[in-house]
């Protein structure tokens, strides 16, 4: 298929983060008081952003808007300061981005993440590989699976939307390609299953990052 540009999620698609995610996010329940969760839990937890995950681990009598900031703040302190401890580019994926880079296909991650988290990770884990947009969540820039965020990408990079392979691996990122109109490929190695991508709009299922390459 003819694509002039890949967009990536970051978590569970080009970074296996869970367990940095989970122990931070352990780690900050504890300091207020919450008990933690089986980090194999946080596969459906994450995936929607801070604020969401706050709402998902906290218990639902604690959902209130003052606990929720409080936990978030406490999350935010904690990941900055262990968020690469574990952090690691999945298997394949910096081969990966290297052919798609000899190839010519422009670049770029969309993430849910923190805009500052977003742009600190990919600059520490995924150097040298160059992205033309390094997006994450932040002030005019809604978490997927609103589109807004992905065709914003797609003007920045002077790429069409419907010439857009988006790469994720929940159905937050199906979603969020449909309703942009890109290309949705779900990612098998990261957060979550076959099912939950193909129900979620995925128009082809991949199990390797070499995998993407066929489908140029």
């Amino acid at each position: 298929m003819a694509f002039a540009a890949a967009i990536f999620d970051l978590d569970g698609t080009l970074l296996d983060s869970l367990a940095d995610l989970a122990e931070s996010m352990n780690q900050a329940l504890e300091s207020l008081g919450f008990p933690p969760h089986p980090v194999p839990a946080y596969n459906y937890f994450v995936g929607d952003g801070m604020e969401v995950l706050a709402r998902r681990v906290l218990p639902e009598t604690a959902h209130t808007p003052e606990t929720l900031a409080r936990l978030v703040t406490a999350m935010r302190q904690v990941y900055g300061g262990r968020w690469d401890r574990k952090t690691r580019p999945y298997a394949g994926v910096p081969q990966m981005l290297a052919q798609l880079q000899a190839r010519g296909l422009r670049r770029a991650v969309l993430s849910n993440k923190p805009d500052d988290f977003t742009r600190l990770t990919v600059e520490r884990l995924l150097a040298p590989h160059s992205f033309e947009v390094v997006q994450g969540v932040g002030p005019g820039t809604p978490p997927k699976p609103d589109p807004a965020g992905a065709l914003a990408v797609a003007a920045r990079l002077g790429v069409e939307p419907a010439a857009c392979l988006y790469l994720g691996d929940t159905a937050t990122d199906m979603q969020t390609a449909c309703r942009a109109g890109m290309y949705a490929v779900g990612a098998l190695w990261g957060f979550r299953t076959r099912e939950e991508l193909e129900e979620s709009g995925a128009q082809v299922v991949v199990q390797t990052p070499a995998e993407v390459l066929a489908l140029l």
